[in-house]
């Protein structure tokens, strides 16, 4: 195709998108609020869907080339070496076309929401599609969910930006993104309603349900009319629960719970070690990669988000596991699959954490799944080769797995239970998946009080998505509230110049500075004391400012957390205090500023 025919059919596309954009706001104009939001949902949802289709085809397109190869050469090189490839063009498109940086994880979206008033960048409807594109699809071992989740909640917040919508309605197509992208990943849009309300939003009203499952109904509407069935994590309904079972269940939620805490730690771990490791990218992306690829020539269900291979366990052929592997000899040894998948669960978060770490991009969302899944299947098949009971069902405790560990990781129970149900197409397994996901839930949450994917947050005290208090504390900076405007008095033997300000001030607090500018201690026109010697000019000609000087109850340093601020006017009893940096006096902070920009915040907090 040439230039000048390029540059036609761009110009084309760019004015019928001006023209919808021109239609969207003359419906804006007709339209009430309500029904405005009710109609974005649904481009939102169109478009997140979208983006959805274009990942999941490209990373199967991707997995079916790469197994082509392996038939012909009989051992998987070519799943050795295409996960380096795709990990070094990640990185050169961060570099080259991202300006050098590029948001993973879905803890920017619960930041965007907690602190950045629902505002995500521009090129976060794009960017994540380019680099995970490459990276899962050319084999890195993490998944697409999360590319996926931060992808649609940017087409919800810059389409709100766009049409110029308040932070309520931004936050909440902003969720309405992430709902139809987690819907149309799976075909599930129970999943995707639940996950938008469980884990991104901290705390919504009932009428926000109906915009957020429109759109995630249209995600699963547009993911299943175009998106092959065969692309999606689907299983045909699993055997009957089998209440017997029961204590079965119990171990495997503890389990999960356990396995969930041990993955967190070790990929945090990998993430630290990479983020100090003093390399240049390419050679981190090659170092990183290149162990990568090892441990895919090792266990090649590594390779991509491994939904295939959970598919294998489920299904009624899990030996097929072990085809070309190392130990392709053995498919019918149930010891020597059991102990492969075993070994396969424990490595899996080294792969994801070394596809990260290196620099491509992906999730823990289907790492975790493909976890759960191969935890299931290992307790069960114990348990029947040992003799321990009649029969387990492998397929029940594979798919009741995922959600185990799900929901140990994340900190989501109910996504993980209605997760599994729509992508079973059934709700035979409800009351297994209930226990084992509250169970993991429990577990985890009793050692990881936050959640996988904010617990960096957390630690330095940034987001707190479960607590709209914190929430809004931690949305407001400290810097914005110091009172630079005072008036000082200086260090003297009378108080004559404090009496000449204090005619054409309101201020009821003085600091006393001397000549270097040092805070001595401060005058509190509220103290009784003061209030009968200012009035007396013999007193005031014959008091020195340090005989009703007084040493600041508290001081608040200039790079503190609100929240913390308020504890010491709590503890102080006060209303006012200095703030420092780095030892010197710059002003004051009032209690009644911040409690009145906290009300403002909270009025808008409560998404409608």
């Amino acid at each position: 195709m040439s230039t000048a025919k390029k540059k036609t059919i761009f110009q084309s596309l760019s004015k019928n998108f001006k023209k919808l954009e021109r239609l969207v706001f003359v419906l804006k104009s007709l339209l009430t609020p309500r029904q405005f939001i009710y109609f974005s949902c649904v481009l939102v949802g169109i478009s997140s869907a979208l983006a959805v289709i274009i990942l999941k085809t490209f990373a199967h397109f991707v997995y079916n080339f790469a197994q082509y190869l392996n038939k012909l050469l009989h051992l998987p090189y070519s799943n050795s070496i295409l996960p380096i490839l795709g990990i070094l063009l990640t990185v050169f498109i961060i570099k080259k076309i991202l300006d050098g940086s590029i948001q993973k994880g879905t803890s920017h979206i619960m930041y965007a929401v907690a602190k950045k008033g629902g505002i995500m960048p521009i090129k976060q409807m794009y960017s994540q599609i380019l680099t995970s594109s490459f990276t899962v699809g050319l084999g890195g071992s993490a998944g697409l969910e999360s590319p996926i989740t931060i992808t649609g909640a940017a087409f919800g917040s810059n389409y709100a930006q766009n049409y110029r919508l308040t932070y309520k309605d931004r936050s909440l197509l902003l969720a309405c993104g992430v709902a139809s992208g987690i819907a149309a990943a799976f075909n599930a849009p129970i999943a995707g309603v639940l996950f938008a309300i469980e884990v991104v939003l901290a705390e919504i009203s009932i009428t926000a349900f109906i915009p957020i499952m429109i759109s995630s109904a249209t995600g699963a509407l547009v993911s299943a009319i175009i998106l092959n069935e065969d692309i999606l994590l689907v299983f045909k309904k699993g055997e009957d629960f089998d209440y017997h079972n029961i204590p079965y269940y119990i171990l495997l939620g503890i389990l999960s719970g356990f396995l969930s805490i041990y993955y967190a730690r070790i990929f945090r771990k990998l993430e630290h070690y990479f983020s100090n490791l003093k390399m240049g990218l390419y050679r981190k992306a090659i170092f990183g990669a290149s162990i990568l690829a090892a441990l895919i020539f090792l266990f090649p269900s590594l390779f991509g988000e491994g939904y295939e291979s959970i598919k294998t366990l489920a299904n009624s052929n899990p030996g097929k596991i072990l085809e070309n592997t190392l130990l392709h000899e053995y498919t019918s040894n149930n010891w020597v699959l059991l102990f492969f998948v075993g070994l396969t669960m424990m490595i899996k978060v080294f792969a994801t954490g070394l596809t990260l770490g290196s620099g491509g991009n992906g999730g823990n969302f289907a790492p975790s799944l493909f976890v759960g899944s191969y935890l299931g299947f290992s307790v069960a098949q114990l348990c029947n080769l040992l003799g321990i009971t009649k029969n387990l069902s492998i397929s029940n405790f594979t798919l009741v797995g995922m959600a185990g560990v799900l929901s140990g990781l994340f900190h989501a129970p109910l996504t993980a239970i209605f997760l599994i149900a729509e992508i079973t197409s059934g709700y035979n397994l409800m009351v297994p998946l209930m226990i084992v996901s509250s169970v993991s839930f429990a577990i985890s949450k009793r050692f990881e009080p936050y959640s996988f994917d904010i617990k960096h947050l957390a630690d330095k005290g940034e987001v707190f998505t479960n607590d709209k208090d914190k929430n809004i504390l931690t949305s407001l900076h400290i810097s914005s509230f110091i009172l630079t405007n005072y008036k000082a008095i200086s260090e003297s033997n009378s108080l004559e110049s404090l009496v000449e300000i204090i005619k054409f001030s309101d201020d009821t607090i003085f600091p006393v500075l001397n000549e270097k500018k040092e805070l001595l201690g401060l005058i509190h026109l509220d103290d009784n004391k003061i209030r009968t010697i200012i009035f007396s000019a013999f007193k005031v000609k014959y008091t020195s400012t340090h005989e009703i000087m007084q040493a600041p109850k508290e001081i608040v340093l200039h790079n503190e957390s609100i929240e913390s601020v308020l504890e010491k006017f709590e503890k102080t009893d006060t209303s006012i205090l200095p703030v420092f940096r780095n030892g010197i006096f710059i002003g004051f902070i009032n209690k009644i500023m911040i409690l009145e920009k906290y009300r403002s915040q909270l009025k808008e907090m409560v998404i409608e």
